[in-house]
């Protein structure tokens, strides 16, 4: 692939994936509005106690393959197909298994209806395994648009089903249901536009090349699901469904900044990377720091932002019958501006082929993070939160660490990078934040002027200043919407 190609596919990459996630998020904000003024903070807990044996379910049947896929040099239909019987016979083993315990998970959360809501939430990792192989396909060929379409698509579907149930009076079985509708519509859709579809012929010998490296991604996603969805499994069981649904609101909403970001970087920071000269650290320190750059200077006033004007989301988009999770959102909003950073750290190490390191850094990071709620649980639910983000936005040092020494690039630059745009987004806030005093309780007019403040502020700064990051993605913006102008190229 020619430099040229590379810099259109990466720009376009992140068009749009930026317009993918920009859109799913839209689409989870209206769904979730809706879906939060039908329902009760308990029918969210029930759903959320499950949610961590879904994702621990679904890693192991997509068994890191899709990165394994990616990164292999040569690649053949062999290797789609060993993949995807693979995981189908995994799904259906770990579904017989899960089907089986179900009994043992309403008994540690003490709801005896988790039984038949497990089971059937469980499907949609039976669902998925039939997709693995197809979105691999569409991720290594960087077939972006493809996916945004689809997935918006699904979301549209399995958002207008979870409404409808809601309405009816299903609580949180229309979640369940949404969910696998979701899982249907994500695996039709691969499938129509993925260019490579299985045969009957069943021949596993292709994986041992990619179990090395893909079996490290399986350990580390498992803790990676455990780490962040830990607090699922303490709060369920120390305090009951309803803390459960108040922490998963505001993780939801938070997830959708953070989320949105993380997803638009790593559509195109593996498949860049993985086809980079490995030997030219020059080169890869240089287009490293400028995607550290972006990362940051999108994610820092995303999320700041997200925490300055959480209770005045809460309460005009859900009711103030959520307010209790306006603090959890705004602690979590703040160390969930630095997951995008933290995300693109470790997508450029798997991208290196060293997914050992990836692995034995999240087994740490989850070890230290389960220590640290054993100690801190008797404080309560807010000292558990603010010891989780502390704990991860420090990790970002062991990242770097791991960083320099493939590909030499010091700290103090990687700070330079990142740091500028986290204290003007964090001026830009506090600006917000003082304004928006004037508004006398009123909480429309204090969200107006804490949103138009801080929009102004931060954009005005970076004008000021001269940022080139700043000049060079309004460029691709302008060359996008038909104006001739220098597009952003890494």
């Amino acid at each position: 692939m020619t430099e040229k190609t590379l810099k259109e596919k990466t720009a376009n990459g992140l068009f749009w994936g930026g317009i993918s996630n920009g859109a799913q998020q839209a689409l989870n904000l209206v769904f979730g509005i809706f879906l939060a003024r039908l329902l009760s903070p308990a029918d969210y807990g029930m759903v959320g106690m499950l949610t961590i044996f879904s994702l621990i379910a679904t890693t192991l049947q997509e068994s890191g393959f899709i990165s394994g896929l990616n990164r292999k040099q040569h690649i053949t239909d062999a290797d789609y197909n060993a993949v995807f019987w693979f995981n189908v016979l995994c799904s259906v083993t770990v579904y017989i298994i899960l089907f089986c315990c179900a009994p043992l998970i309403a008994a540690w959360f003490r709801q005896p209806v988790l039984v038949p809501l497990a089971r059937l939430s469980f499907l949609s990792f039976v669902i998925s395994a039939l997709n693995t192989a197809p979105r691999a396909w569409l991720f290594r060929n960087m077939r972006v648009r493809e996916t945004a379409l689809l997935t918006m698509l699904s979301l549209v579907l399995s958002g207008i089903t979870g409404i409808c149930l809601a309405w009816n009076g299903f609580a949180y079985w229309g979640i369940a249901i949404q969910n696998l509708m979701y899982c249907i519509t994500m695996t039709v859709g691969s499938w129509w536009f993925a260019g490579w579809h299985p045969t009957w012929h069943i021949n596993l010998r292709p994986l041992r090349g990619m179990i090395g490296f893909s079996s490290k991604l399986l350990a580390t996603n498992i803790f990676t699901h455990i780490n962040n969805n830990i607090f699922s499994i303490f709060f369920g069981r120390l305090y009951g469904e309803k803390t459960v649904g108040y922490y998963n609101q505001a993780n939801k909403w938070t997830g959708m900044g953070y989320n949105m970001l993380t997803g638009m970087v790593w559509s195109v920071t593996q498949p860049l990377f993985a086809r980079l000269e490995s030997d030219d650290n020059g080169r890869m320190c240089q287009i490293f720091r400028k995607m550290l750059r972006f990362t940051a200077f999108l994610s820092c006033p995303a999320l700041f932002g997200l925490a300055l004007i959480a209770p005045e989301f809460i309460t005009i988009a859900i009711t103030d019958k959520w307010l209790t999770s306006a603090r959890l959102m705004q602690l979590l909003s703040i160390g969930g501006a630095f997951v995008p950073v933290a995300s693109f750290y470790a997508n450029f190490i798997i991208s290196r082929g060293k997914s050992n390191i990836f692995m034995w850094n999240t087994i740490a990071l989850c070890l230290a993070q389960m220590l640290l709620l054993v100690v801190l649980y008797p404080y309560g639910v807010e000292a558990m939160v603010v010891a989780y983000i502390t704990l991860n936005t420090l990790w970002l040092f062991v990242w770097h660490w791991f960083v320099r020494r493939l590909i030499g690039l010091r700290l103090k630059y990687a700070l330079r990078d990142v740091l500028p745009f986290a204290a003007l987004a964090a001026l830009a806030m506090a600006a917000g934040w003082a304004v928006s005093q004037l508004a006398n309780g009123n909480i429309y007019i204090s969200l107006l002027l804490k949103v138009a403040t801080a929009v102004v502020v931060y954009a005005g700064s970076l004008r000021l200043l001269g940022a080139q990051i700043f000049a060079e993605c309004a460029a691709f913006i302008k060359s996008k919407l038909g104006h001739k102008a220098t597009p952003y190229t890494p």
